[in-house]
């Protein structure tokens, strides 16, 4: 079946990496249903009980699904009879970020405002997940209404770090990275609009995929039209982000961004990844233009090395991004605007301090102002596009900055440079969002103080099959898997 196949292409090997389940990838639990080794009841109670070990620590999960995800789960060990057909993501255990709407379940946005809200539909996300035969357990902690790179809310508090419980775990789907980097999912769904899904993937040691605008249909959506956030996978591994690809992205017409494609050919990607020949844009800081840790450039520059090793080339350049922070504040503003502006008369008092400096910053702007963020966004794009047709990929660091205290807003500085505002220090990862080109973040290596580090990997337009290529490529030459984080110990 083609589950089985994609299992032994996802690990690179003939059997799981990890006796315990709840490390097990997508198809090896899907395998080990098949095979009866396993049922997706077993699995589920397993999880539970990690999650009731770990999470009080990291408050990673704010609402359990305990009661559906087991009945969900004995249905589908039901259905484990010769001659039925499995889903590819049968009975696996997913995590729903608490900003995506689900049936039944407690969906808060992160929020005083929605602390009792239940919606009575599934995201089209979580629709797609259910019907590939995913379990859902639970909603993952997330900064109030996303916005931020630190997740932390005055309704549950903030998500710690499974390498170092005192620091952050990034963000915005800082709870969905912290879930599959402890084993208390093995897969998760997060959102991206400056950093969301590869921030948190970097800090946690995990992969974090940026798709096309369009890739993952979003319903429901305020801003149907909006071209900057994106929905998107977080796993443990390039096979799994690959396999829940297949089942998230493609065509629906409730999302006007939404458009055709072949999601099978995701699997494809992990199956021989050769890189040889390609050519490869490396930059630390967008030449110069940001600050970025020296520990993190130190170590995701070794990435060069491990490329040129798989036989491509690497040149040290990039695109020029100098309009980077007007475009920023001017698209910014207006999307905050947007989608939160109403709610400052009634609820200032309740909402996250960065989140009203960032609506009032927007309703600061004039049309002029925000007329020109689109210009000089247009201009940013074809210069990008101009540079990557030279080449294949652009790699960069994951993020700015190291973890810092989960105490604070945001890191006081980087590398010397004092940071004024809680969006400055998620700019290298931004910057490649208002270019709509697909990106993903994965694991490089570790600091001195055994912090992951995170690389991100940048595609021409669309071509979600090269980044994915080039991330299952570098995962093989450094495998990151066995590597655990302290809080599970």
């Amino acid at each position: 079946m083609k589950s089985e196949a994609i299992s032994e292409r996802e690990r690179g090997q003939s059997g799981p990496a990890d006796d315990d389940p709840c490390f097990y990838s997508a198809g090896d639990l899907v395998a080990a249903y098949r095979s009866r080794k396993l049922s997706p009841s077993e699995v589920t109670e397993a999880f539970f009980a990690r999650i009731d070990r770990i999470n009080p620590v990291v408050n990673a999960y704010v609402t359990l699904a305990r009661e559906s995800a087991l009945a969900d789960a004995r249905a589908a060990t039901q259905s484990l009879r010769p001659g039925n057909a499995l889903g590819p993501l049968h009975g696996v255990p997913v995590a729903i970020k608490d900003v995506t709407p689900t049936r039944g379940i407690r969906t808060t946005w992160g929020s005083k405002i929605y602390a009792d809200h239940v919606p009575d539909e599934d995201a089209l996300i979580v629709q797609r997940l259910k019907a590939a035969g995913a379990i859902v357990i639970g909603k993952t902690n997330t900064p109030e209404f996303a916005a931020g790179a630190h997740t932390f809310n005055a309704l549950f508090g903030p998500t710690r770090n499974p390498w170092n419980v005192a620091l952050s775990a990034g963000g915005s789907s800082g709870g969905a990275a912290v879930a599959v980097a402890t084993g208390m999912s093995t897969l998760a769904d997060g959102s991206d609009l400056g950093g969301s899904l590869r921030t948190p993937a970097a800090f946690c040691g995990v992969v974090g995929f940026r798709g096309s605008p369009g890739l993952v249909p979003a319903y429901p959506s305020q801003l149907a039209w909006n071209s900057l956030s994106v929905q998107g996978p977080i796993a443990r591994s390039v096979g799994d982000i690959a396999r829940m690809l297949t089942v998230i992205a493609g065509r629906d017409d409730r999302d006007p961004m939404s458009y055709d494609l072949d999601t099978r050919a995701f699997a494809d990607t992990v199956q021989s990844p050769n890189v040889r020949g390609w050519k490869i844009a490396w930059t630390p800081d967008l030449n110069g233009l940001l600050p970025v840790d020296s520990e993190i450039i130190n170590i995701s520059s070794k990435a060069c090395d491990v490329f040129r090793k798989l036989g491509a080339t690497v040149d040290a350049t990039s695109p020029d991004f100098n309009e980077l922070h007007e475009i920023v504040v001017g698209t910014r503003g207006l999307s905050m605007v947007a989608l939160h502006a109403d709610k400052l008369e009634r609820w200032r008092s309740e909402l996250q301090e960065g989140l009203v400096w960032n609506i009032e910053q927007g309703l600061l702007l004039t049309a002029r102002e925000i007329a020109r963020a689109e210009l000089a966004r247009t201009r940013l794009w074809r210069r990008v596009h101009g540079f990557m047709q030279d080449y294949d990929l652009m790699i960069l660091p994951g993020t700015a900055a190291l973890p810092f205290p989960v105490q604070l807003p945001y890191p006081p500085e980087i590398a010397g440079t004092k940071m004024t505002n809680y969006m400055e220090w998620f700019y290298l990862t931004y910057a490649i969002s208002l270019t709509a080109l697909p990106v993903i973040s994965i694991p490089c290596g570790f600091t001195k103080d055994m912090l992951p580090v995170g690389l991100q990997i940048v595609g021409r337009r669309r071509n979600e099959a090269s980044v994915l290529t080039a991330a299952a490529a570098f995962e093989r030459a450094q495998p990151w898997s066995h590597h655990r984080p302290p809080v599970l110990s």
